[in-house]
């Protein structure tokens, strides 16, 4: 069978190392874990302020050791670990917040309970629930733990809040409301027990009584009390057949044992929340990534590591591999040719438009066929509108890139080094869609103004003199007239949705070209030249993390170390024959 010792020690370990981490029950640790304390038994001790609960404790261990006082004493809860040693070694405290330092006189535990008391709520009457953590090794006690809460309180007194009694009934329940919990109710004997603020709160939570012990008290000095109650028992006539099994050193023993029995039914249930917390740890540290290195040589690898599995990630995106690639399609597909829809050529090439800027390139000679200037103003004032879809094409692609690489540093853990080389690209695709524009504009295609119909046909007719002459053409005829502004308004815009088709197919190849296809060669190019830049402090910058991020790293990283700490332990323990 498991030794007592053993399982009471073990767990007297893990909380220990619980309250470490912050995980110290009562609902007040990261919600973001399982609360490992929570699943380990314990003895929570309960009763109304003065109802004699330190003089309780006292007993149990022999010694006076806790703050006296009228009012709130405990104000933290005290965890109280006892460890049995062998007989003639000398008895010693310690604190946890004090790991190094003995204490072989109890008067200064006492101080030091109140002093660290004190230091989390201050001098006040407020109460915390941050626990104190004291253990007593000594030959005369027996391997056991018990949590001492702030006493029930029915009103608050001056210098506390008025929500203090609904606040130390909260706090209390925390604990006892746990199956786990085991719940030494202590009443006064000198009180009506029907009145117990103890009782009354174990029965609510505990209606079957199964893991509640009633304890009444006298209050009255520790080493007196022990001495009255053993003459009592030995001598009285009614209970002189119980005396072994009464008074508080009974008690001691009986608690020490019950704990040990509780702990070892709990073992199966305590092991399966550990190995489910050491996967759930496992996976969220596998997605955080691994902690930055220290030293240069490693965070240079790591570096470059991570610049690989980020030029991996990213290329995947843009390939289809992983989603995010098809919106730059989208940008082509929808967005630019919406765009070119909705470029106010109508007003550009309205009638009135288009008398006014032929008769502004005239000048002060009407032209005498076809008005080229006009004809090439026109155009290249249409053209111009080409600007603002091939700019935007590039900025939704440089949007479009951002988020990928964003995204791939999201699953890289990849200090982002790649903006400055994305907006060099999108620099370089907006100079080549403008110079396709500009193109565009500085080289007409004459070809196509060719196979325009002509204006102006001259049918010749003979004189008197039998010599030709031209006769006036309706073209001529209607020179300045609204028909001759309509045929050229709708050359120009059967010559500016010819350069429309061309620039929807060219843009998107120089966007691609430029933006994509770089992003593509290049990002990882632009990783290691930044880096060969860069020596030991700076290499850290390259691997700045957010501080949130970094903190909850290294808490995971302590609560799997702790999970697996007591999977082991537990597993070295437990089955011990």
């Amino acid at each position: 069978m498991t030794t007592m010792e053993s399982l009471v020690g073990l767990v007297n370990r893990i909380q220990r190392a619980c309250t470490v981490l912050g995980d110290y029950g009562g609902g007040t640790g990261d919600n973001a874990f399982n609360s490992l304390w929570e699943a380990l038994p314990t003895v929570a001790v309960v009763g109304g302020q003065s109802s004699g609960k330190s003089s309780v404790l006292e007993s149990i261990v022999g010694r006076d050791f806790l703050p006296r006082g009228s009012g709130i004493v405990t104000r933290r809860p005290l965890v109280l670990q006892l460890h049995k040693t062998e007989e003639g070694t000398e008895e010693y405290a310690e604190f946890l917040h004090l790991p190094k330092r003995q204490f072989t006189d109890f008067a200064l535990v006492r101080k030091e309970i109140q002093d660290e008391t004190d230091r989390i709520t201050g001098k006040s009457k407020q109460i915390s629930p941050v626990p104190i953590h004291l253990s007593i090794f000594s030959p005369n006690v027996v391997n056991l733990t018990l949590v001492d809460l702030p006493g029930l309180t029915k009103v608050a007194v001056e210098g506390q809040p008025e929500t203090i009694v609904e606040d130390i009934e909260s706090m209390v329940r925390t604990y006892v409301d746990k199956p786990n919990c085991i719940i030494l109710a202590i009443s006064p004997a000198n009180q009506d027990i029907a009145t117990s603020d103890a009782i009354k709160l174990a029965k609510e939570v505990d209606p079957t009584g199964e893991r509640t012990f009633g304890v009444l008290t006298k209050n009255a000095d520790m080493m007196l009390a022990r001495r009255k109650e053993r003459d009592y028992f030995d001598t009285s006539p009614d209970y002189g057949h119980l005396a072994s099994k009464m008074g508080s050193e009974y008690l001691a023993k009986l608690l020490s044992k019950h704990l040990e029995s509780v702990i070892r039914s709990r073992i199966p249930s305590i092991l399966t929340l550990i190995n489910k917390s050491i996967d759930e740890l496992e996976r969220e540290l596998d997605k955080m990534g691994r902690p930055v290195a220290v030293d240069a040589g490693a965070q240079l690898y790591t570096i470059l590591e991570m610049c690989r599995a980020f030029d991996k990630v990213f290329k995947e995106h843009l390939d289809g591999g992983r989603p995010g690639g098809d919106r730059i399609y989208g940008v082509f597909d929808n967005q630019l040719p919406a765009a070119l829809k909705k470029l106010p050529f109508d007003r550009h090439l309205s009638l009135q438009s288009v008398k006014r800027i032929v008769s502004e390139a005239d000048g002060y000679q009407p032209h005498l066929i076809a008005p080229e200037q006009g004809y090439r103003r026109l155009i290249e004032g249409a053209l111009g509108y080409f600007r603002g879809p091939a700019e935007a094409s590039v900025d939704a692609v440089h949007f479009v890139l951002k988020e990928l690489v964003r995204k791939s540093i999201a699953e890289t853990q990849l200090a982002a080094a790649a903006n400055s080389s994305l907006e060099k690209f999108r620099e370089e695709s907006k100079k080549s869609v403008i110079r396709l524009v500009e193109m565009e504009s500085a080289y007409l295609t004459a070809e196509f103004f060719r196979k325009l119909p002509q204006e102006m046909e001259r049918p010749a007719i003979t004189n008197s003199k039998n010599q030709t002459a031209a006769s006036p053409s309706p073209a001529t005829q209607d020179q300045y007239g609204e028909g001759h502004f309509r045929r050229i308004a709708s050359n120009v815009s059967a010559y500016v949705s010819m350069v429309s088709d061309t620039l929807r197919n060219t843009i998107p190849k120089a966007c691609v070209y430029c933006q994509v296809r770089q992003a593509k060669l290049a990002l990882l190019n632009y990783f290691y030249s930044q880096i060969s830049k860069r020596e030991g402090k700076q290499l850290g910058e390259l691997l700045d993390e957010d501080p949130a991020l970094m903190g909850r790293r290294l808490e995971c990283a302590q609560r799997l170390e702790l999970y697996k700490k007591a999977r082991d332990e537990i597993d070295a323990v437990a089955w011990v024959r």
